[in-house]
């Protein structure tokens, strides 16, 4: 992916951009948050960092700010966790529903922390997993259970989100298999 290029492209789409972050700012945004930028948005955000206020603001270690990232952070399991209780969904995966409320969603919580890969957040709802730590993970728009690959790659996310590309420009089976997400998106 060319980093430049779409960055002048995204500008062209009205986004504004801070400066990069640098290489030591990565490694505390990592390290404060427990996560790892996949290489493709690590290149995005060491070249400039897209503002707004459904951005994250990776630059702002204010308690405020970072507890609003937490929560973005937290979402996608806050989200699952909804639906278990208010929609009584559940994965297969996670074995037998126990009939305990609080006990479901501790089960739940479990899956999701020991199996199930990071979502790190782009912009609203929108998230890019986190493994594989490879480039081309596919972005996902996740409301509660309701998860939908929102482009087969950061570039193609963009251009569907913010320049006006056709979102049935997405071909579901070009968007890499990434554990449990995809497969609650089908």
């Amino acid at each position: 992916m060319n980093i430049p290029a779409m960055i002048q492209k995204l500008r062209g789409y009205g986004l504004v951009f801070d400066p990069g972050l640098t290489p030591e700012e990565v490694e505390r945004v990592e390290r404060e948050y427990g996560i790892l930028f996949p290489p493709d948005l690590r290149a995005l955000l060491e070249a400039a960092v897209p503002r707004g206020e459904k951005f994250p603001n990776w630059r702002d270690f204010s308690e405020r700010n970072k507890r609003r990232i937490r929560e973005k952070l937290d979402w996608p399991l806050e989200a699952l966790l909804f639906d278990v209780e208010y929609n009584r969904y559940w994965h297969a995966d996670w074995g037998d529903r126990p009939s305990d409320l609080n006990e479901a969603k501790e089960a739940a919580s479990r899956f999701y922390h020991t199996n199930i890969p990071k979502l790190i957040p782009i912009y609203g709802h929108r998230y890019l997993p986190e493994t594989p730590h490879e480039t081309e993970n596919p972005v996902f728009s996740v409301w509660q259970a309701d998860v939908i690959p929102y482009g087969e790659d950061l570039k193609q996310y963009f251009e569907i989100e913010f320049g006006g590309r056709p979102y049935t420009d997405l071909r579901y089976e070009n968007v890499k298999p990434i554990v449990f997400w995809r497969e609650l998106s089908e």
